[in-house]
């Protein structure tokens, strides 16, 4: 616990403030382009069905624990969930558990669907969408 009590005295107008702790969309892309980044959608099985996103691989929150193997440490981890509730959750418990660089996607579903144009996807995201 006191773990836990020394990583919220850190979350400080500081910390939010810089926004460090966010990655646009854009950002998030050019990362996985370079190989660089993991994408974790940590919506329920259920709302991955729904929608899913290919360059996502879905880990959902209540799995996190069990399969926190499958999410690389030497890269850029980024959550992603409907509204950002669920990915902080866990963005906090992968610090606890010693990731260094973990962000938060700072677009909603409804914003990152906006990015999944055809000329948009065909310049830009066409050899992404392999899950990894």
């Amino acid at each position: 616990m006191e773990r836990f009590s020394d990583l919220l005295r850190s979350f400080d107008l500081d910390k939010f403030g810089s926004g460090n702790h966010k990655i646009s969309f854009e950002q998030m892309m050019a990362l996985k382009k370079e190989n660089k980044a993991m994408v974790v959608d940590v919506r329920t099985k259920q709302e991955y069905e729904c929608v899913k996103l290919k360059f996502a691989v879905n880990i959902p929150t209540d799995e996190i624990p069990d399969r926190i193997h499958e999410i690389p440490m030497d890269q850029t981890v980024v959550l992603f969930c409907s509204s950002a509730t669920r990915a902080t959750i866990v963005y906090a418990y992968l610090l606890l558990m010693g990731y260094g660089d973990v962000k938060i996607l700072n677009h909603t579903l409804g914003e990152v669907a906006e990015y999944f144009k055809p000329g948009y996807v065909q310049k830009n995201y066409t050899n992404l969408v392999d899950n990894r």
